[in-house]
């Protein structure tokens, strides 16, 4: 058995994780769901069989019914919820701003400093620990036992919108959506510098840094790496940074911060990718000083999840949400475009 996804970092995008298998010749004729939950670990058949329904479960290319049974040589293609430790989530009565709710999922709106889910130096104060809380105050769904639904993450330093499921029906079928690209994501983003075009997509593999495994990197080559493909538009000139809206097909760790800095235009800000020094613009006094207040009034990449698109799993109905600019971002465009009219 391989997983595409083996010794790489969680995808920025998704919890779930992609599986390849090929049935080994000499193989008895199996059900589908069967020959998957023998073959993975913490693939259950109530799993598998929802994943069969969304249409993930794909053998030799094509989607499949439960009632298929493989056969030799027969190549299974199909994704899954990614294994994650045995660690108790502690439910915490932490403030959310959901800006949907139906019986079948929620969106989230999450502010920058606010951790996705528990990990190591992160093991409260998550949005994970206040979604356990809050959906222990409603009736439990069959498969979801009140345990979070995350289908997708972002930054802990990154805001914006983020869509939560309460039933495994409702996780395979948005799981398809990101993995068919469908589910419709733009971004805001203030970069350093002026594109020259008005937009343009970047389409480089990104993977783990060679010196830094912490920190991804474009591989232009395609030395190493996995396809990443993101769309980027101006909306807005600051003669030495730029408003840009930032579409993603693929979803890679960082990889809007990634491609904007492979195109020579890293975030505003962004301590980990360059952003946090002064990259374009003159070198006096009155100038630093500004950048540096900028600095203090967004302390993180200026990068916003504004837009979230996708089909409701069940009703089939085409949603579509957005969020508000945060403060700290609105007041840090406010500066630049009164710093550019005074400086004109």
């Amino acid at each position: 058995m391989t997983t595409s996804n083996e010794g790489e970092l969680p995808e920025e995008e998704s919890y779930f994780e992609p599986y390849e298998l090929q049935v080994d010749p000499g193989q008895r004729p199996l059900r589908i769901d069967k020959f998957i939950t023998d073959k993975v670990a913490n693939a259950s058949r109530n799993k598998v069989q929802q994943s069969i329904v969304a249409g993930i479960v794909k053998v030799n290319g094509q989607p499949v019914k439960a009632n298929y049974k493989t056969k030799a040589g027969d190549q299974v293609y199909f994704v899954m919820e990614r294994s994650r430790k045995d660690t108790d989530v502690v439910p915490e009565p932490i403030p959310l701003d959901i800006r949907y709710e139906d019986e079948y999922l929620l969106v989230v709106n999450k502010p920058a400093g606010m951790v996705v889910h528990p990990a190591h130096g992160n093991w409260t104060g998550t949005l994970v620990n206040g979604l356990a809380y809050y959906f222990n105050q409603l009736p439990e769904l069959p498969g979801n036992s009140g345990r979070p639904g995350l289908v997708h993450r972002i930054d802990k330093d990154t805001s914006g919108l983020l869509v939560v499921a309460k039933s495994e029906q409702a996780m395979a079928h948005l799981a398809a959506q990101f993995f068919d690209h469908s589910i419709k994501r733009t971004y805001l983003a203030l970069v350093w510098g002026e594109p020259v075009e008005e937009e343009g997509t970047v389409d480089v593999p990104i993977g783990r840094g060679m010196k830094d495994r912490k920190v991804m990197q474009a591989y232009p080559d395609g030395t190493a790496g996995k396809s990443a493909i993101t769309h980027w538009k101006l909306l807005q000139r600051f003669r030495y940074v730029s408003l840009t809206s930032c579409s993603l097909e693929t979803g890679r760790t960082h990889q809007i911060r990634v491609h904007m800095k492979y195109i020579g235009h890293p975030l505003f800000n962004d301590a980990v990718y360059g952003g946090d020094k002064i990259r374009k613009g003159t070198q006096y006094a009155k100038y630093t000083s500004f950048v540096k207040n900028c600095f203090k009034l967004i302390p993180r990449q200026a990068l916003h999840a504004q837009s979230l698109g996708f089909v409701h799993p069940i009703t089939g109905e085409n949603l579509f949400f957005e969020s508000e600019i945060p403060e700290d971002m609105a007041a840090v465009i406010e500066k630049w475009e009164n710093y550019v009219q005074l400086d004109s």
